[in-house]
């Protein structure tokens, strides 16, 4: 596990645990990665999660969601990463496969889907997509 970026090693984990059909996966929790586990259950992509454990060995646990016993998680991808951070503006929020799909950004209100801070006309950084 790399700590460089903790953001993508939590992708990585829901990806991993996606294709080998867990359902529920755990790892170490900071605050970000609550907020964007947050993002992901209103969006409908995991069930639940929930942060266990207190101090430094705080540990996030994820239950995965299931369709038709298919992740419902087909793809997620890093866009914003700590060597290169990707900012866009209320306006220039993409779209991610054609609406299916959600932005995760960083914003002044905390990090929300791209629905959301569109919604509250604000920009920040492009955490991830996720469809």
């Amino acid at each position: 596990m790399s700590m460089q970026d903790p953001i993508s090693d939590m992708l990585t984990c829901l990806r991993n645990a996606g294709m080998a059909g867990l359902k529920e996966i755990s790892m170490p929790s900071s605050k970000v990665k609550s907020a964007i586990a947050e993002v992901f259950k209103k969006e409908g992509y995991i069930m639940d999660y929930a942060v266990e454990g207190d101090g430094v060995k705080k540990a996030l646990k994820i239950k995965m969601k299931f369709y038709n016993n298919k992740p419902v998680i087909e793809g997620i991808k890093r866009i914003s990463k700590p060597s290169c951070r990707i900012y866009c503006t209320s306006r220039e929020i993409p779209r991610i496969r054609n609406g299916y799909g959600t932005v995760v950004m960083s914003t002044p209100n905390g990090i929300v889907s791209g629905q959301d801070a569109a919604k509250n006309n604000v920009g920040g950084e492009v955490l991830c997509y996720i469809w």
